[in-house]
């Protein structure tokens, strides 16, 4: 099949993008016809060495540009790049392609959506996030640092800030949903692509009742090492963005109150006021995916204490497979991977007393290293490898192609008027 990859960025700066190339890389790998299309550059040499199609628009993001009222403009609607995926899919055989959207909200906008409905070809989006049900992308309410309730554009969520820097930012983010909604970018989709039980359960009444879903977890870098040597040694860390929605205070907190070390593997914008507040706890930086493996395989365990709900956090599933258990909040996605009381601890969300008595039961050596031992059997026993995750896709790029018959049958109506309403999708998988 030919694929269109669709994406904010052409070089890897987070998990979403990440997962975006690699999947690339491997459908190449498969023989597929790939075509990479973004907004920001530079591009992964390895996707042109690999024979990938790279279309780079050579635009900015959000968090880069250095005039948010200039790049307000293509924030609310990027006409340039809707103008070259439209251009990109008229020289596309609707029955041999698939458009597949990793991501749109940093760069690329809502323009995307007129384009994906008014093609005959079929697209499906990963949900990496909650932008098309969350006007915040998150369900999470920056100033009080927790997990947002509210049912998104209701009273509440229009009277309330959640946003982290202004009300006026939250109300520009209200307004470019309301767009996303009018404008196509769902009713565009053939399919939904999430990657845990949880953003499901927690997108599902905001996203139309018949619009086929499916689950493809993300997959994981990792290499079976073998159990480890010593699943007691080690002290509890912490990997990640040091932010309040990472819940790094919390740990901090809590390693205080269970007297044990505490230690930083990241970085990020509370690390100075960190170090401030907990001169005992030790702060690492940033380290490379292969450094990070390796503060993974010599932890005792991972502390993951989101205090929202996260997607499919891999930090969890990487130290897992590093025979490593993990001690995470109850509220997110991470717990799918963590069998309570046998590859590691949940506990309650946000609360402090909770994490800390995690911490001391995980502090034990008898305990540490059973579970050390259940979190590699059962990672290894059903592995999220790339070849796993290539499989999910394919069963889905075949599930949406519709046969020649039905593209050509779409292909006559497209041309024959402009899109008023939402585009036939199927009603089950």
């Amino acid at each position: 099949m030919k694929i269109v990859v669709v994406a904010d960025h052409a070089a890897i700066n987070g998990g979403q993008t990440k997962v975006a190339i690699e999947s690339a890389l491997g459908l190449a790998g498969r023989g597929h016809r790939v075509v990479y299309f973004a907004a920001v550059g530079p591009a992964d040499p390895r996707l042109a060495a690999a024979g990938i199609e790279v279309i780079v628009l050579g635009q900015t993001d959000v968090a880069q540009t250095r005039s948010l009222a200039a790049f307000g403009v293509q924030w609310l609607w990027n006409r340039p790049a809707a103008a070259a995926l439209r251009d990109l899919l008229a020289a596309c055989d609707p029955h041999d392609t698939v458009v597949h959207v990793h991501a749109w909200a940093k760069a690329l906008s809502p323009s995307l959506g007129p384009v994906l409905r008014a093609s005959p070809v079929p697209a499906v989006l990963t949900l990496h996030e909650y932008y098309l049900a969350c006007p915040n992308g998150g369900f999470y309410d920056y100033p009080v640092s927790a997990a947002c309730q509210r049912a998104p554009l209701s009273a509440a969520c229009l009277a309330h800030n959640c946003d982290s820097r202004s009300y006026a930012r939250k109300l520009m983010r209200v307004g470019r949903h309301v767009l996303m909604q009018q404008t196509g970018l769902i009713e565009g989709l053939s399919a939904l692509l999430t990657i845990s039980r949880l953003q499901r359960d927690v997108t599902a009444p905001y996203l139309p009742a018949n619009l086929p879903h499916y689950e493809v977890p993300n997959p994981i870098d990792a290499l079976p090492l073998g159990p480890k040597p010593d699943g007691a040694s080690g002290d509890l860390v912490f990997v990640g963005r040091l932010s309040p929605e990472k819940g790094a205070r919390l740990f901090a907190e809590a390693a205080r109150r269970a007297g044990l070390p505490a230690v930083f593997v990241g970085d990020g914008p509370q690390r100075a006021e960190l170090e401030a507040a907990y001169p005992e706890a030790r702060f690492a930086g940033w380290q490379d995916p292969a450094a990070v493996k390796r503060s993974l395989r010599a932890a005792r365990a991972l502390v993951f204490p989101s205090v929202w709900y996260e997607g499919q956090p891999l930090t969890v599933l990487e130290s897992l497979a590093m025979g490593t258990p993990v001690i995470v909040s109850d509220l997110c996605a991470g717990r799918e991977a963590v069998r309570d009381g046998v590859s590691g601890l949940w506990f309650r969300s946000g609360d402090v007393a909770s994490l800390a008595e995690a911490m001391v039961r995980l502090s034990d050596d008898a305990t540490a290293r059973r579970m050390a031992q259940a979190a590699y059997d059962l990672f290894w026993a059903d592995p999220l490898t790339m070849e796993r995750h290539l499989d999910g896709l394919e069963r889905v790029y075949r599930e949406v192609a519709p046969s020649p018959a039905a593209s050509r049958a779409a292909s006559a109506r497209a041309g024959a008027a402009a899109p008023a309403g939402p585009r036939p999708v199927p009603s089950a998988r």
